[in-house]
């Protein structure tokens, strides 16, 4: 149709729906190509203009896939007759430029080339979106337009147009796809051999930024709140700067909230999507239009993220973000094994370190309990009851539980190899204390002296003999302390020794010093008190 003279109303192109559409084809800034060539030379001579264009109308720009008779690639908007073909349902017919509102005082109408006769066919999508259209132009003023055959020969060519982007959009989309999986291939060797977090994340950096085409990519943890995140490596095309670093979600909008919920944030157009326009001047400074955020989540927590950034608005596929999201579970399942692997070699390590204490304790245990041993059979006996005691607190120790490493735990098993203990004679009072590894082989030990010295001569030696052992938190001078007490009752008379046994020296030398403890030992004739007074952080210690 020739279009009336009106109103020179400036065109919308920052639909965002049509850009996406656009951007979805991934064909701007391309290389030329035969087929889209082929159309505008068809055109030109079908029409016969001296000029025909393959335009495509971006949000500040032209740009031209197949040109002939036009020397530049791009123009801006100011310079566009085919941005006002984005509304019309037919084609756009102007007869005469300098004569139209909208084109008077075009840059190309009033200077070079003086173009002055324009016809355009939209370029419309399956979604009724129009990118641009297949126009010819002359340098001539044409009163009569285009014949009906002219014009059904243009309507036909820019559908054909359509078709070669549609399938050009499918071989770029089987291509990427193709891309994809071979960086995940390739991706999952580095991945397999890299030996630290560092390596691991700006392989996986790299790799997602080649792939999707982007301007930058990267990997950051962030803190407890959620609020901050650091970034630790990134990868970035050559001019771009590194965002390594910490950075305030805040201050990029309101995208924070989402990602620390889990979701991934997804932006074609930073200026565009509510969640970024009232910060889009801080993305720009750093060059980024549009984003990707993958959050990686642990225990219910987003604990890190990958990120992908583009220099342009562009619509992010389906399949770029399940990619995006697939390279962010094999990364966290790389750190994840890594940090395996460094609690292994650290259990390893923590473990020769307990065997080598252990059995230097065995050693000294045994050779304190055989020197000068009268009876044999009675040395044999108390050895292998100390033995056992050391094996019931080194299960305490590897159970894994919280319950299990207890005060009351600790002391509960030293006592299980003396048959009274399961009588009711012995009564525990005290509140939870946990016990580190350094101190609970110690106390167990300790315990299981005082049951043995209360079962051949003290309370628990007689038919009616009790044993108490209580504790109790106590402020001390300059920190927490534990004051732990065995008392027997209902015992035969005590009287003082007048020597001191290697039970008694192990309890008050050995024993308590491994725990900074100090042990005060009475004999009431009613009954045996012991009392150890020790630090609350050393006996939670595990070094």
């Amino acid at each position: 149709m020739i279009h009336p003279i009106g109103n020179s109303i400036k065109p919308d192109t920052s639909d965002p729906q049509r850009l996406a559409e656009l951007h979805a084809y991934g064909v701007l800034d391309t290389v030329p190509e035969e087929g889209f060539d082929d159309v505008v030379e068809i055109a030109r001579l079908i029409c016969e203009a001296p000029v025909a264009l393959v335009s495509l109308v971006a949000k500040d720009r032209q740009w031209f896939k197949a040109r002939v008779g036009f020397a530049p690639c791009e123009t801006d908007l100011n310079s566009s007759v085919c941005a006002y073909a984005l509304s019309e349902p037919d084609l756009l017919i102007i007869p005469d430029l300098t004569a139209d509102a909208r084109t008077c005082v075009n840059p190309l109408v009033t200077g070079d080339p003086h173009i002055r006769f324009y016809a355009g066919a939209p370029l419309r999508a399956s979604s009724g979106q129009v990118l641009g259209s297949l126009c010819v132009i002359d340098t001539k003023p044409r009163p009569e337009g285009l014949t009906d055959r002219q014009a059904e020969a243009l309507r036909r060519l820019a559908r054909q147009v359509m078709v070669l982007l549609r399938e050009r959009r499918q071989l770029t989309s089987i291509q990427a796809a193709a891309a994809r999986r071979l960086a995940l291939a390739e991706l999952g060797d580095h991945l397999r051999d890299a030996c630290n977090v560092a390596a691991m994340t700006a392989e996986a950096a790299q790799v997602v930024g080649q792939t999707l085409n982007a301007s930058r990519a990267g990997y950051g943890e962030l803190d407890p709140s959620g609020e901050y995140i650091t970034i630790l490596h990134d990868w970035t095309t050559l001019g771009e700067t590194s965002l390594t670093g910490r950075h305030c979600f805040a201050d990029y909008g309101t995208i924070g909230p989402g990602l620390a919920q889990g979701d991934t944030l997804v932006v074609g157009d930073v200026a565009a999507d509510p969640r970024t326009a009232d910060t889009a001047a801080v993305f720009e400074e750093i060059h980024v239009s549009a984003m990707l955020n993958v959050p990686i989540r642990e225990r219910g927590r987003t604990v890190s993220l990958f990120f992908v950034h583009a220099a342009t608005a562009r619509a992010w596929t389906a399949e770029e973000i399940a990619f995006t999201r697939n390279v962010a579970d094999r990364v966290q399942a790389g750190i994840g094994r890594l940090r395996a692997e460094e609690q292994q070699a650290l259990l390893n390590r923590e473990l020769s370190h307990r065997m080598k204490n252990t059995l230097a304790m065995v050693q000294a245990i045994a050779t304190q309990t055989m020197r000068n041993a009268v009876d044999l059979d009675a040395a044999r006996d108390a050895l292998a009851n100390r033995l056992i005691a050391m094996g019931r607190a080194h299960d305490l120790l590897l159970t894994g539980e919280r319950e299990s490493d207890s005060l009351a735990a600790v002391i509960r098993g030293a006592l299980t190899i003396h048959d009274d203990a399961q009588s009711g004679r012995l009564h525990l009072d005290g509140p939870f204390v946990h016990v580190g590894s350094k101190a609970a082989l110690s106390l167990s030990l300790m315990i299981h002296e005082l049951a043995t010295n209360a079962v051949k001569y003290g309370a628990l030696s007689a038919p009616e003999g009790r044993v108490r052992v209580t504790w109790a938190l106590e402020q001390g001078v300059a920190e927490l302390m534990v004051r732990l007490c065995w008392i027997e009752e209902n015992g035969p008379l005590v009287t003082a020794p007048t020597r001191r046994g290697f039970g008694s020296r192990l309890i008050e030398r050995g024993l308590a010093g491994a725990f900074d403890g100090e042990v005060q030992t009475s004999y009431p004739p009613e009954g045996v008190r012991c009392m150890v007074t020790a630090p609350l952080r050393t006996l939670e210690a595990d070094e």
